[in-house]
């Protein structure tokens, strides 16, 4: 081990004994040649076998999936469609409408859980491990473990979510380790703000549940469900809502952390002393590094300053320096500050990328604003997390978005073979799951649900009872799963596309007339490896023809009067001539190549 490792390994591990607001060094890592694909997996749907799904069910009625379902079969499965990495949603425990009180666990008020199984997002112990997911529930930590080791064993790596900036209403860990103080424990009550307080607080007021959630959901639903739950003084909520009666519409179900800064006050900082809440939030990082997983994901990452993140990440990458964050962030203007300065590894590429593309999708963007994005982002590409779904967003084949899985596969393609960044897919995605449904508390939307308990029914066929391989797929579904299979493996393998050179063709080609805005065509390079990539968001199959500029032809030893072969690699079906330095073909609605060229 590196000499500033067991260093820094040995202050995390005795108190963090460095001066205060000093930053250790991040650790040197060691060059991952495999590009990052990240799955995300609603760990309590994935392995649910019920296919009832009933409107606000219970967990009887719906089912739930089990640590126990996501077996060998199913992460081999995910190996072979090319993931390096499962994100594991949900994982630790947050307020739920189950009774697990036999267990010791104390019953949540549904007056402030959103659905029947509430948010994966209103963490109310940091420390412990959701109960719906274990077949034994006094061994839950354990069973989770064991995923752990199950997940490494097939060579994939675990992701769990953190979720830094609120909690559930009535946070309390009745499993910290010995030593601990909760959240709160501590606090002066009587003040709006302190910066060692946990919370923020409303002192005189009392907290109001959201009129339009107590006439919510059918009658009799919900036992504990009367309007009523004290909290006083009340706490600002999630969504930095400093009122006692926040809206439906707000993060009403959570509470903000404080992380010393006052934020009614001109969001003024108070960093020196470092703030009780930061040291407890990196024992939490560390307490789960400690138990092998591989990377956290970051829940509305710049709701918490970047300077506790700078602070945190280091002492968290002393443990496992191969660790990775991922920053769900929606800002462009402070990209750069979290990478530099907070020492984020990647962040949610989606108010420039994903956007663009599901505009694209559906017509209302051009082609030309992608290479715009990559130019914007120049020398932080490879930070960017790209995907076209997740928990928050619509399904790509829902009516809300493309009502079509096939009319993302150029916008996939160029998701995965952008630029050096990770690319990520959410479970059911590669089947088409259209996310149907009234689930509970989030209505049809067009999402798969993240508040209640349900079966997710296109994914179900792939998963046939737990054996994961597919027999009730249509063919138009295996299909699709090739389709994603061979183009995350290709991505993820091939140096290309994992650490080489980006060169952008569809400004010029726009401008020479071989194309119109609908069309995206690039250079991935990185050595002898060239492959073109065309995608094109036309509705009707159209010929077009690709030119690469004479201006490139020895920065990629291609030369100008020569031929090459072009053969396509993504469907293995077409192989074409490139002859000074141009390649017509037809590309079909929605279509995609990935050109071999040689």
């Amino acid at each position: 081990m590196h000499r500033i490792t067991i260093i820094l390994a040995f202050l995390a591990l005795f108190g963090c004994a460095q001066k205060k607001n000093e930053i250790p060094p991040i650790p040197t890592m060691s060059e991952d040649r495999q590009k990052v694909v990240i799955y995300q997996m609603m760990t309590r749907l994935f392995g649910n076998k019920k296919t009832v799904n009933k409107t606000y069910g219970t967990l009887e009625e719906n089912g739930v999936g089990k640590f126990s379902d996501i077996n060998e079969r199913a992460l081999q499965s995910l190996h072979d469609l090319g993931i390096t990495h499962v994100w594991y949603t949900g994982i630790l425990e947050h307020a739920v409408l189950t009774d697990y009180t036999r267990y010791g666990i104390p019953m949540d008020d549904a007056d402030v859980v959103k659905g029947r199984a509430g948010s994966p997002y209103a963490i109310k112990d940091y420390y412990d491990i959701n109960p719906d997911l274990a077949t034994d529930v006094p061994n839950r930590m354990k069973e989770f473990e064991a995923l752990v080791e199950r997940t490494h064993r097939q060579g994939l790596k675990v992701l769990i979510d953190f979720v830094p900036n609120h909690v559930a209403r009535k946070y309390h860990s009745d499993v910290k380790p010995k030593g601990i103080r909760d959240l709160g424990e501590d606090d002066d009550t009587s003040v709006s703000f302190s910066p060692m307080n946990n919370f923020y607080y409303l002192p005189g007021q009392s907290f109001q549940v959201p009129q339009d959630y107590v006439s919510l959901g059918p009658e009799n639903t919900f036992p504990t469900k009367d309007g009523k739950f004290e909290e006083t003084p009340a706490k600002v909520t999630g969504n930095d809502q400093f009122t006692a009666s926040p809206g439906i519409n707000e993060w009403f179900e959570t509470v903000k952390l404080n992380y010393g800064v006052d934020i009614q006050q001109g969001r003024k900082n108070h960093f020196d002393p470092v703030p009780d809440t930061w040291v407890k939030m990196k024992d939490i990082l560390v307490y789960w590094a400690n138990k092998k997983v591989d990377g956290f994901r970051c829940d509305m990452a710049e709701m918490v300053p970047v300077e506790f993140w700078q602070w945190a990440i280091p002492q968290v990458k002393a443990v496992n320096p191969e660790i990775i964050f991922v920053a769900e962030i929606y800002n462009p203007a402070q990209y750069r500050n979290y990478i530099h300065t907070g020492r984020f590894d990647y962040l949610y590429d989606k108010v420039q990328l994903y956007d663009t593309l599901r505009l694209l999708i559906n017509g209302k963007r051009s082609t030309a604003d992608i290479p715009v994005i990559q130019n914007d982002l120049a020398g932080i590409n490879r930070h960017m997390l790209h995907f076209l779904e997740n928990h928050d967003e619509q399904r790509i084949a829902s009516p809300f978005f493309a009502g079509n899985p096939w009319k993302a596969v150029p916008a996939m393609v160029i998701s995965a073979t952008l630029d050096q960044g990770p690319v990520m897919i959410y479970f059911g995605q590669e089947v088409g799951e259209p996310g149907a449904g009234a689930e509970g508390f989030q209505g049809e939307d067009g999402r798969t649900t993240i508040f209640d308990y349900w079966g997710v029914p296109e994914h179900q066929k792939w998963m046939n009872g737990g054996l994961f391989d597919g027999v009730l797929l249509s063919d138009e579904q295996k299909n699709l799963r090739t389709f994603y299979s061979t183009l995350l493996n290709l991505a993820g393998k091939n140096k290309a596309f994992v650490s080489g050179d980006y060169y952008d063709l569809t400004r010029y080609n726009i401008e020479q007339r071989n194309f119109n805005d609908e069309i995206f065509a690039c250079l991935r390079i990185s050595g002898d490896e060239r492959y073109l990539i065309v995608a094109g968001f036309n509705a009707e199959a159209r010929k077009i023809k690709v030119s690469i500029p004479a201006a490139l032809s020895d920065t990629i030893q291609l030369k100008s009067e020569s031929e090459y072969k072009a053969t396509d690699v993504l469907w293995k079906q077409l192989e074409l001539n490139l002859v000074n330095l141009e390649l017509e073909t037809e590309l079909g609605s929605y279509g995609a190549y990935i050109f071999q060229i040689k």
